[in-house]
């Protein structure tokens, strides 16, 4: 029993937080039978508790995030507003910093980090915060943060 707390304690460490099927679902917006078929299919990676529950780690969440935002389905046609913009890229929030009229957003896709700069309004009324998922739509020059 030591040794299992002591093995899921490192994997915990490695791989991140540790979601319940059912947060991992609802982030990746799909159903919670779907999620358990990935588990049997090996699509996504889980970690067994002692109890023999699983876990689902957060870093498999934000690999598979971009892949199922985008595909057909009503769920997941509500995901982004409709925008004639094609550059829109899904991920986490890792920062706000709101200081005076502005607001700096850093969001997180994969293993790459853009960063956005709107204003401190747009920034308290989408209430963004560390953690989110949102998306960024990018056109020409400008990135736009999207709460997601």
């Amino acid at each position: 029993m030591a040794t299992n707390r002591k093995t899921s304690r490192r994997l915990k460490e490695k791989s991140g937080e540790l979601l319940k099927l059912r947060e991992a679902a609802l982030e990746l917006r799909i159903s919670f039978p779907t999620i358990k078929q990935w588990i049997y299919k090996r699509k996504i990676k889980s970690i067994k508790t002692a109890g023999g529950h699983h876990r689902i780690p957060q870093s498999e969440v934000d690999r598979l995030l971009y892949r199922t935002i985008g595909k057909t389905g009503p769920e997941r046609a509500l995901v982004m507003r409709r925008v004639s913009g094609r550059n829109q890229l899904v991920g986490r929030i890792d920062s706000v910093r709101i200081s005076g009229l502005m607001a700096e957003v850093k969001l997180s896709i994969g293993d790459q980090q853009i960063t956005s700069i709107i204003t401190a309004s747009s920034a308290r009324e989408m209430n963004l915060k560390p953690g989110q998922t949102a998306g960024a739509l990018i056109k020409a020059t400008e990135v736009m943060i999207l709460r997601v």
